[in-house]
Order: structure tokens, then sequence, then C-alpha cells
């Protein structure tokens, strides 16, 4: 396929991504055809995938204002997939224009459209990294430059661990980022969820993530909240997304078709 003007060159356009599905999903321009038709088969094995991400996104909207309004104004994005509408900074920076936001993502596509969109917010910065490798996030020049560990702020990890296998060791992973926080510091963790859900349709989406830079993990409800160690949750815990404080109680109806679990916790001390 010929490569749009604003993909960078080292990518693989004929390999599927997991950053570009999403952003197909939310409705946005940045991905490709075999992004679009990768999903689409997303979509035939799981027909509320679709609505798994807005409602994963409706969430992130909500943690963010939440933590914004609990005095938080500082906020690393890790796993931050291209920025469509309503992503941290918008959130953040409306309720909060101090705001300082890092984004981190591994997908170079990305990476490369944050940076055009965020160019000219000094109060932002875009860095290709790993979660997997959090002493890399951690001691990167420009998290250190745009953060001050110090004092709190929020890790988000949302709708990114289904993409870090049990090898990867996912838990030491967020010990890691704990341990570099400062007490009063938030954690926002969702993830996709097998709980309730059919076992030919979770074989039929794990065999469509196959094809892709990311093949999926999905976990439990215990699993989940066992990632808070350390962290004290807030109300109302581990839930499916829309549950967690939801604007209406409509929006909370038929919560287990948004597939992911999510929630927010905050370190003591």
């Amino acid at each position: 396929m010929q490569r749009p003007d604003w993909a960078p060159e080292t990518i693989d356009v004929e390999r599927p991504s997991v950053a570009r599905m999403y952003d197909y999903y939310l409705g946005g321009s940045h991905n490709f055809a075999v992004d679009r038709a990768t999903a689409r088969a997303m979509v035939a094995a799981v027909p509320q995938a679709p609505l798994m991400a807005q409602a994963n996104r409706a969430f992130l909207r909500r943690a963010v204002q939440f933590l914004t309004d609990a005095g938080i104004r500082q906020f690393l994005d890790i796993g931050s997939g291209i920025p469509t509408v309503g992503n941290v900074h918008e959130i953040a920076q409306l309720h909060a224009p101090d705001s300082r936001v890092v984004y981190v993502d591994v997908d170079p596509v990305a990476v490369a459209h944050s940076r055009e969109i965020l160019a000219g917010n000094d109060r932002t910065a875009v860095i290709q990294e790993d979660l997997r490798q959090p002493d890399r996030i951690l001691a990167h020049p420009d998290v250190r430059a745009m953060l001050d560990f110090s004092q709190p702020m929020a890790v988000l990890v949302v709708a990114v661990l289904h993409f870090v296998s049990d090898d990867d060791r996912p838990a030491e992973v967020l010990r890691t980022l704990r341990a570099a926080l400062a007490p009063g510091s938030y954690l926002v963790l969702s993830q996709a969820s097998d709980d309730g859900r059919d076992e030919a349709e979770r074989a039929e989406a794990e065999e469509v993530y196959r094809r892709t830079d990311s093949p999926l993990w999905v976990r439990s409800r215990a699993e989940l909240t066992g990632f808070f160690d350390g962290f004290e949750l807030v109300e109302p815990g581990v839930v499916w997304v829309p549950q967690w404080r939801p604007e209406t109680p409509e929006s909370a109806e038929d919560a287990e078709r948004a597939v992911f679990l999510g929630g927010v916790g905050r370190l003591g001390g």
C-alpha cells in the first residue's frame, strides 16, 4: 500500500497495529487499510468492540476529571495511543490549565502524530518507550523535565495491560512505577476482561489479535484488582468501566457489555 505522508518511514504499513485499530474504533483517521480490515474482523468476532473502545475512553475522561478535582496536576499516560478527541491533556488542561502531561507509547505512528498535534503546547511531552521497560520511562529526560516526582501525580495505564503477557511480569512493572511516586499519587488502570465472556468469543478475539503487533491477554477482576497492590482503591473499586462514577444511572446499564474493567487507586502516606 502507499505510505501516507504522516506515517514514519520506519513502520510496517502491512502489519496491523493495536494503536491504529483503537483509533479506528474511536472514529479516528490515523489508521491504514490493514488496521481497518483487522478491526472489522474483530467487530465480526466481538460486535461490541467499538462500544468497548468508546466506553473505555469515557472512563478515561471521568477519571482525569476526578483527578483534577482531587488536585492532581501531573499526568504520565503510558500506552497513550493516537490522541483522538478527549485525550488526557484536553481534559486535564480544560479543568486545570496548569496541568502537565507526558504521553508514552511504543507505536511510532502514535508518537509522531502526538508530537504533531501537541506542537506548541509547552505543558506536554511525548516519548516513544515500552510499558514493559518502566525504568527507561522513569529515567527519560523529557519525563524528568516535565514532571516533578517529589509531588503527587497520576499514572494512567488505560487499555494497555491486555497487551502485556504474564511472562512480561505486569505486576512487577507496576511496582516499579509505584516506587517512583510521591504519596498522594494515583494509578488508573483498565483492561479487557474475560469475566462472564463466552469461551468461543474470547478465542476468536484472541485469534484476531494474533495477527497484530500485540497479542491479547485478557484477565479477571481479581487479577486486575491485584495490580493495585500498595494503592487504596477509590470507590467504587474495580468495576466494569461504565460503572466507574457514571454521569447518569442510565449510562451504567448493561455495563458488562463494555468488556473493560477499570479502577483508580491512591498511594497513601
